[in-house]
C-alpha cells in the first residue's frame, strides 16, 4: 500500500468514532502476541504537561544510552510523529508493513482510529527492540487505548478541565477518569494538582498499595536566576536550564526527574550529565514556541484549554508581554469563554481563523465574545492572512501570538516555513 493509501485507511477508522473501554486493545493486542509485555513502560496521563513530561524524560534517557519508544498524539504535521524510537518517527516502510498486518487481524473488532494506532506503535516498539516506552494517555485514563499495559511507573500531571463530553463536567470526575492508570503496588508520581485533585489521587494511590512521589511534597523545582534547581528524595540538580521555555516547564522536569529516580531503582539508572544534556535538548514544538528570523516577533502555543490558556497568559506577563495581537481559532469541544478570559486583557486585537479539524467552534460567535469584552475582533479565511494582518498591525513592544488549537499552531507553523524558503 502507498503512504497516502495507509493514511486513508487509518483516518477512515475515525468512522467508529471514539469509544472509551479496553475491549478491541486487548483483542487487538494479542492477535499479536502482546508485544506491550517486552519492555518497560512509563505510563502518563494528566491535562497538561504529558508531552513536555515524556519530552524531558526521552532526552534523558537516551542520552544515558538507552532504546526509547515515545507514543505521543496528536501529531502536528505528519501521523509518524506520534511513534518515535529515540525521537526518530517510525519510516513510512515500517509504518505501512504493520498497517497491513493489524489490518488482517482487525477482522472481529471495529477498532477505532485511536485503537488501532495505539496497538500499531506498541508492536513497533517491540519490534524495534527498545529498553522502554514512554506511553501518553489520549483521553481519560481509565478507558483509555492505552490502559492495556503494566507500567513501571504510571505518572499524573496537572489536571484540568477539559474533554468534559466525555470524561466528565467537574474536577473531580475528570480526575478520577486519569487517576485510572494507577495500578496495584505500582509506583506513582503525581505532578502539581489542585488540592482536591491531589487528594483523590492520592486515595486512588492508597487503595491500590502504591508508593507515592507527590510534586511540591516529596519532590520540587525552585526557580534560581535564569535556571532552576530540582530536588528528589535522593538527588539535587542545581543549574539546570531547559530549552522549553515558561516557568512551568521546571515543574514538568521536576515530574520527569522524580520518575527517573524510581526508574532508577528497577534497573533504568541515568547519569547526572545525561540529566543536564537532555534538560537542555528538549524540544517540544508548538509550546510556548519562539518562531525563528521573525519581525514581529511570532510565539506560538497551542493553549486549547483552560489551563493551558492560563500558563501562557502567565509567561506572557512574566516577559513583560502585555500587548499582543493574537491569532485564535478553537476546536468545537473547547471552553473558548474561560480561554478567552485568560488572554484577552493582554489582546490588543483578535484575529479569528479556523483550525483545519473537522468542526471548528463558529468564528462569527467567537467574534462576537471577543467584542463584548471590549476587544476588537476580525476573522479570516486562512492562517496566512491572519498571521499577515497582525504582523502588519503590530506597534513597537507588540508580538503576534498565535494559539487556541494545536492544529492551527501546526498549521502556522507550516505557512511560517512555506514563506521562509
Amino acid at each position: 500500500m502507498a503512504k497516502n493509501d495507509i493514511l486513508e485507511f487509518l483516518y477512515g477508522l475515525q468512522m467508529f468514532g471514539i469509544k472509551l473501554g479496553l475491549e478491541n486493545s486487548y483483542e487487538l493486542l494479542q492477535s499479536v502476541d502482546n508485544p506491550q509485555n517486552s519492555y518497560g513502560i512509563v505510563h502518563v496521563a494528566g491535562t497538561n504537561g504529558k508531552g513536555s513530561v515524556c519530552t524531558f524524560m526521552r532526552e534523558i534517557l537516551t542520552q544515558a544510552g538507552y532504546r526509547v519508544g515515545t507514543y505521543t498524539s496528536p501529531h502536528l504535521h505528519e501521523f509518524n510523529e506520534r511513534i518515535t524510537v529515540n525521537g526518530q518517527a517510525i519510516d513510512d516502510d515500517d509504518l505501512t508493513t504493520l498497517v497491513e498486518e493489524l489490518r488482517d487481524k482487525n477482522t472481529h473488532c471495529q477498532a477505532t482510529f485511536f485503537e488501532f494506532t495505539t496497538a500499531l506503535a506498541l508492536l513497533y516498539f517491540a519490534r524495534q527492540n527498545v529498553d522502554i516506552v514512554l506511553l501518553e494517555v489520549g483521553m481519560g485514563g481509565r478507558l483509555d487505548a492505552t490502559n492495556v499495559v503494566q507500567p513501571l511507573v504510571s505518572v499524573i500531571t496537572p489536571v484540568s478541565r477539559d474533554h468534559v463530553s466525555y470524561l466528565g463536567d467537574n474536577l473531580a470526575d475528570i480526575a478520577a477518569e486519569k487517576g485510572g492508570i494507577i495500578k496495584s503496588s505500582t509506583p506513582v508520581v503525581i505532578g502539581p494538582q489542585q488540592l482536591e485533585v491531589e487528594q483523590l489521587l492520592r486515595d486512588i494511590a492508597v487503595k491500590n498499595h502504591c508508593d507515592t512521589w507527590v510534586s511540591g511534597k516529596d519532590f520540587k523545582c525552585e526557580p534560581v536566576g535564569g535556571c532552576f534547581t530540582v530536588t528528589t528524595p535522593c538527588n539535587r540538580w542545581p543549574g539546570l536550564k531547559p530549552k522549553l521555555v515558561g516557568a512551568h516547564q521546571g515543574d514538568n522536569a521536576a515530574v520527569a526527574l522524580m520518575t527517573l529516580e524510581v526508574l532508577a531503582g528497577q534497573g533504568f539508572p541515568v547519569a547526572n550529565a545525561a540529566v543536564k544534556q537532555g534538560i537542555s535538548q528538549a524540544f517540544w514544538p508548538g509550546r510556548l514556541e519562539w518562531w525563528p528570523n521573525v519581525d514581529p516577533a511570532v510565539l506560538l502555543d497551542g493553549a486549547h484549554n483552560i489551563a493551558g490558556a492560563k500558563v501562557l497568559a502567565e509567561y506572557l506577563v512574566s516577559q513583560e508581554l502585555r500587548h499582543i495581537r493574537w491569532v485564535g481559532g478553537f476546536k468545537i469541544d473547547k471552553d473558548v469563554p474561560a480561554i478567552l478570559n485568560a488572554l484577552l486583557p493582554l489582546t490588543q486585537k483578535f484575529y479569528g481563523v479556523a483550525p483545519p479539524v473537522e468542526e471548528p467552534y463558529p468564528l462569527d460567535s467567537v467574534q462576537q465574545q471577543v467584542k463584548a469584552i471590549g476587544v476588537e475582533a476580525q476573522n479570516y479565511c486562512n492562517i496566512g492572512l491572519a498571521l499577515q494582518a497582525a504582523q502588519q498591525d503590530c506597534l513597537h513592544g507588540e508580538i503576534v501570538v498565535v494559539a487556541g488549537s494545536l492544529f492551527l499552531v501546526a498549521a502556522c507553523r507550516e505557512y511560517l516555513n512555506s514563506v521562509g524558503e
